[in-house]
C-alpha cells in the first residue's frame, strides 16, 4: 500500500474490518516502542544522575535536580510543536525523523559520560537535546488517535501511551544493568569505580566496583537505527488528516523548524531561570518562565512558520477558543504531569532523603546529613512506581471505554488528594529521622498507589477527549494536553528538590495534593454534575 493513503474511514465498520484495522495495528505496533524509547531518553537523566553522584561527578545536588528538569523542560517545550506534526506533515514522516534524532542525545551522553571532567554545559545541552523524546508524545498519540474509530479510541490510545511509557520502567531496569560490563568493547571508553554503594534490581552494588555509566547512553542506539528504519518503510500517512504534506523532505524541514523554534525558547527561557552557579542569570522564578516559555513558542511557531505550514497551525490553533481544551489540560496535569513527574523526581528524592541520616544538632540549631550505611538504592527500587503505572494505563483507557472517562477521572483525584498527602507526612518524617530507613516501605507504597492512580487517569482523561472533541479537533488537543502536562516533569523535580534543600519536602507533596482537590472539582463542575456543559457519562 502507498505510504500516503488518500482515503481514510474507520467508523465505516465495513471498511475497518476489511482494511483500516490491519493499517492501524501495523502503524501502532512501530508507534508504541518508538514511544517508548523517546520516554527512556528523555527520562534517564533521573537514574544517570543517581550514579554521577555515586561516581563523585563534580557537581551539587542542585546541578543533579538541574539536569533532570531541564530534560523534563525541554521535553515538554517540544511537546507543543510536535502537536502540529501531523497535519503538517504527516504521521509516518514525523514519527521515523522525531525517533531518528533520538540518536543525538544517546550517542553525546555515551560520549560525555566517559569523563568525569565533562563540565555541568555539556551535560546541560544533552539534557536539552533529551527533550526531543518528551516531544515524540506529542506527535504519536495525535497520530494514533487519527486511525482509530471513536469506539476503539481509549483502548487504542491506551495501549500506545502505556506501553509507550514503559520506556521510563525499561530505561531504569536497563540502565543500571548495562553500567556494570563493558558491554561495548574498547569503543565505549574504560570503566570508573564507584565512590558510593550503587544498586540494580537484584540489590546493591558496593563502593569501590567498576562501572561503565557512558553505557547509559550508547546502549539506545541498538534499538533506535532499526526502530527507524521500520518507521520510514512501515508507517502511513493519512491525507485526509494531513492534507498539505509536499513530500517526505519539505516535511522533514517543518519538523525541523518547528523543533528549532521550541529549542530556542526553551534554552532561552533555562538561561533566564538556572541560577548563575549552574550557568544561568536566574531572574526568573518556575512560574514565571514556564508562561513565559510556552507563550514565546506559540509565538514564534505563528510568526515564522511558511507556506502551507502556516495555514496549519493556524487551523490548529482553533483549539484555544474552547473551554474545554483548557479544562481537559488541567485534568491532564494531574495524570500524566504527575506520571512523569514523580518519574523524573523520585530517584533522587530517594537518594538525598534515604541515603542520609539526619540529625538535629541543637548548638547550631542546623540538621546534620550524613551517610546512612542502611540506605536503599534508589536505582534498586525506582523502577516500581513507573512499572505499576504504565501496566495499569491501558487498564484506565479500557475501564473508560465501559463507564465513562471522568467518572474514572473523579475517582483516582480523589485516590491521589489522600496519597499526595500521606507522602508529604512520610517523607518529613524520613527527612527528620536518624534511621529513615524505617519509613522507606511506606514512601514506596505511598507512590506506586500515585502512580498508578495517574496511570489509570491517563488513559480516563485521553478517553474524555476522545468524546468532547471530533476527529479534526481531538489530535491536537491530545497533543496540547500532553505537552503542557510534560512540564510535571520540570516542575516536580524543582519543587521537590527545593522544599528538601530547605528541609521541607512535605511542603512539595501538600501543594500538589492541593491541586489534585482543585481539579477534583473542576472535574465534576465540567462533566459529572447534573448540568454539566458535556455529561460524560
Amino acid at each position: 500500500m502507498s505510504v500516503n493513503i488518500k482515503d481514510w474511514n474507520p467508523e465505516d465498520n465495513a471498511f475497518w474490518e476489511s482494511t483500516g484495522k490491519k493499517i492501524a495495528s501495523r502503524n501502532l505496533w512501530i508507534s508504541i516502542p518508538s514511544l517508548l524509547l523517546g520516554f527512556a531518553i528523555w527520562l534517564m537523566w533521573g537514574i544517570i544522575t543517581v550514579q554521577m553522584l555515586n561516581l563523585g561527578f563534580p557537581f551539587t545536588k542542585e546541578d543533579m535536580f538541574g539536569l533532570t528538569a531541564i530534560a523534563g523542560l525541554a521535553g515538554a517545550t517540544l511537546r507543543i510543536p510536535s502537536s502540529f506534526f501531523i497535519r503538517i506533515a504527516g504521521g509516518r514522516n514525523a514519527i521515523f525523523l522525531t525517533t531518528a534524532l533520538l540518536m543525538i542525545p544517546a550517542f553525546g551522553t555515551g560520549l560525555a559520560l566517559q569523563d568525569k571532567d565533562t563540565p555541568l554545559w555539556v551535560f546541560q545541552l544533552l539534557a536539552l537535546l533529551s527533550g526531543i523524546g518528551g516531544g515524540n508524545f506529542a506527535c504519536s498519540m495525535s497520530n494514533i488517535s487519527s486511525f482509530y474509530p471513536k469506539r476503539l479510541q481509549g483502548t487504542a490510545l491506551g495501549l500506545n501511551a502505556g506501553l509507550g511509557n514503559f520506556g521510563v520502567t525499561t530505561m531504569q531496569i536497563l540502565i543500571p544493568l548495562v553500567m556494570t560490563a563493558g558491554i561495548f568493547g574498547a569503543f565505549a571508553g574504560g570503566s570508573m569505580e564507584l565512590m558510593k554503594d550503587s544498586g540494580w534490581i537484584l540489590g546493591k552494588i558496593v563502593a569501590g566496583t567498576p562501572t561503565f555509566i557512558q553505557n547509559a547512553g550508547f546502549v539506545w542506539l541498538l534499538a533506535l537505527i532499526p526502530l527507524a528504519f521500520l518507521g520510514f518503510f512501515g508507517m502511513n500517512n493519512l491525507l485526509p488528516i494531513s492534507p498539505s504534506i509536499g513530500g517526505t523532505i519539505p516535511a522533514f524541514i517543518k519538523i525541523l523548524w518547528l523543533y528549532g523554534l521550541a529549542f530556542v525558547t526553551a534554552g532561552v527561557g533555562l538561561y533566564l531561570y538556572l541560577p548563575p552557579a549552574s550557568g544561568g542569570l536566574g531572574v526568573l522564578n518556575m512560574w514565571v518562565a514556564l508562561p513565559l516559555i510556552i507563550v514565546a513558542t506559540l509565538l514564534l511557531m505563528r510568526l515564522f512558520a511558511f507556506g502551507e505550514m502556516k495555514a496549519g497551525i493556524q487551523k490548529q490553533f482553533a483549539i484555544f477558543s474552547n473551554k474545554h481544551t483548557w479544562s481537559m489540560t488541567a485534568l491532564y496535569v494531574v495524570t500524566f504531569g504527575s506520571f512523569i513527574g514523580f518519574s523524573a523526581a523520585v530517584p533522587l528524592s530517594i537518594t538525598v532523603i534515604f541515603g542520609d541520616t539526619h540529625v538535629f544538632d541543637a548548638a547550631s540549631q542546623t540538621w546534620v546529613h550524613a551517610k546512612n550505611p542502611n540506605a536503599p538504592s534508589a536505582l534498586t527500587y525506582a523502577w516500581i512506581g513507573p512499572f505499576v503505572g504504565a501496566l495499569i494505563r491501558p487498564v484506565g483507557g479500557w475501564i473508560s471505554d465501559k463507564v465513562g472517562g471522568s467518572i474514572v477521572t473523579q475517582i483516582i483525584s480523589a485516590v491521589m488528594v489522600v496519597a499526595s498527602a500521606y507522602a508529604g507526612y512520610i517523607m518529613m518524617q524520613a527527612y527528620q529521622s536518624a534511621t529513615p530507613e524505617v519509613f522507606f516501605a511506606q514512601f514506596m507504597v505511598v507512590f506506586v498507589v500515585l502512580f498508578a492512580a495517574s496511570g489509570i487517569g491517563n488513559g480516563s482523561t485521553f478517553r474524555t477527549v476522545g468524546v468532547i472533541f471530533d476527529r479534526t479537533q481531538a489530535g491536537p488537543v491530545l497533543g496540547w494536553t500532553s505537552a503542557v502536562a510534560a512540564y510535571g516533569s520540570f516542575i516536580a523535580p524543582v519543587v521537590i528538590g527545593g522544599q528538601l534543600k530547605a528541609g521541607t519536602p512535605e511542603i512539595a507533596m501538600y501543594g500538589f495534593a492541593a491541586f489534585y482537590a482543585v481539579c477534583l472539582v473542576l472535574n465534576w463542575w465540567f462533566y459529572l454534575r447534573k448540568n454539566a456543559y458535556i455529561k460524560n457519562p
